[in-house]
């Protein structure tokens, strides 16, 4: 099931087009958000959560419409903005109890909440602390604890490692991880960073001018490319490439390494190079897949549309 529906919505702010009839079905557990500056994310984050009315269209969350249902929407989804936003002048388990009354819960439960929370994300010894005393990366982490402090069937992360410090990005990759994978909780990552997105994420989003040109699985899209390679070989290999060649594949030699990279047709198969290089007396020392990597893919999308 999709907990994303997008249909034909479209947003203008100051009459300038933003979002452009985004119209489709997402159901990834973890999608990654990418795209330049300008192409749209936050502005489409923030019309699932409501912050924004449409032009036009509309777009179900969980299955629940942003123009009709968005209370119900936003008791149901956990927010980290990429901004700070909290009140420097309360503690930590202050605000995250109040961020989880506003969210619904009793008193009495989102205080026992909000202590959970605060250390599962590791600020339980902080908790008492005013939050502006905080360092940069436990910032981030208060901001996680409120995303996550209601229970929420969806939680947007937008830029969590945002300023980290090398420690505090592993920490912070971690725990996505985990709440990934061992939560029942879909999640949406927004990030410029394109590491990040191969750390977190499944499946990937591309936005460009107010459209999302690409949606994929990344492992799927890797596989699509199973046909270009990368050898080692031993011995004199002219002679086999050639022959490679005559099959119909394209070869080169890295002049740096002297490694051969060929694009096999379709009709050449991984056991006919092993024939041929035993016909040719050459050792195959070491023959790898080069699969496509995020940038590979993003800088792919970001072609659609040139002439």
């Amino acid at each position: 099931m999709a907990f994303i529906e997008l249909d034909r919505l479209s947003l203008s702010l100051g009459g300038r087009p933003i979002l452009k009839e985004l119209t489709g079905a997402y159901s990834g557990r973890c999608i990654g958000l990418l795209g330049p500056n300008g192409a749209g994310k936050t502005t489409l984050l923030q019309a699932l959560l409501g912050f924004h009315r449409p032009t036009s269209g509309t777009a179900r969350v969980l299955g629940l419409d942003i123009h009709t249902q968005i209370r119900q929407i936003r008791h149901r989804i956990g927010y980290m903005p990429e901004n700070d936003s909290y009140i420097a002048s309360m503690s930590a388990i202050r605000f995250v109890r109040m961020m989880a009354e506003l969210s619904g819960l009793p008193p009495e439960a989102a205080m026992e909440r909000a202590h959970e929370t605060l250390f599962y994300v590791g600020l339980g010894e902080a908790r008492y602390r005013q939050l502006g005393t905080y360092s940069l990366g436990m910032k981030q982490m208060a901001k996680l604890a409120v995303a996550l402090v209601h229970g929420p069937s969806m939680v947007i992360l937008d830029e969590p490692t945002n300023g980290l410090d090398p420690a505090g990005r592993l920490r912070m990759i971690q725990l996505v991880r985990e709440i990934r994978d061992t939560h029942d909780i879909n999640l949406i990552i927004s990030s410029h960073l394109l590491r990040d997105i191969e750390e977190f994420c499944d499946e990937v989003m591309i936005m460009k001018d107010g459209r999302v040109v690409t949606y994929c699985n990344l492992e799927e899209e890797r596989r699509a490319n199973r046909k270009f390679l990368q050898l080692e070989t031993r011995g004199e290999n002219g002679p086999f490439l050639e022959a490679a060649e005559v099959l119909g594949c394209e070869c080169a030699v890295d002049a740096r390494t002297s490694r051969v990279k060929m694009v096999l047709p379709e009709t050449v198969e991984i056991h006919d190079l092993y024939e041929l290089a035993e016909t040719h007396t050459i050792q195959i020392r070491r023959l790898q897949y080069k699969r496509d990597s995020l940038q590979d893919i993003f800088m792919k999308a970001m072609e659609v549309g040139k002439k």
